[in-house]
């Protein structure tokens, strides 16, 4: 798994605007070339913000997704989303 690069990813979006904008016209092709799993990559396309917290994606960060409307991504989304995610001790 490489959690660190979806880490990386979702700070991106925070700080490069051309990623940014890359991942809103066409998110498969602005993670070509990245570190990414499979099924990283789903869930990133899928906007399945439950699947990358399990996965260990800092959930801080996730809130990138929903602030720039990544993968059709909105903030009602994802709360709705993420509030299905069981909280686990010394979960992220």
């Amino acid at each position: 798994m490489s959690v660190l690069a979806v880490n990386r990813l979702l700070r991106g979006l925070l700080h490069d605007r051309d990623f940014r904008a890359a991942m809103k016209a066409d998110p498969a092709k602005a993670m070509t070339g990245l570190d990414l799993t499979d099924a990283e990559r789903k869930a990133i396309l899928d906007g399945d913000v439950v699947t990358l917290y399990k996965m260990g994606v800092n959930s801080f960060l996730m809130g990138y997704l929903p602030r720039f409307e990544i993968s059709g991504m909105s903030v009602p989304l994802y709360n709705e989303r993420i509030r299905t995610a069981e909280w686990q001790p010394g979960a992220h």
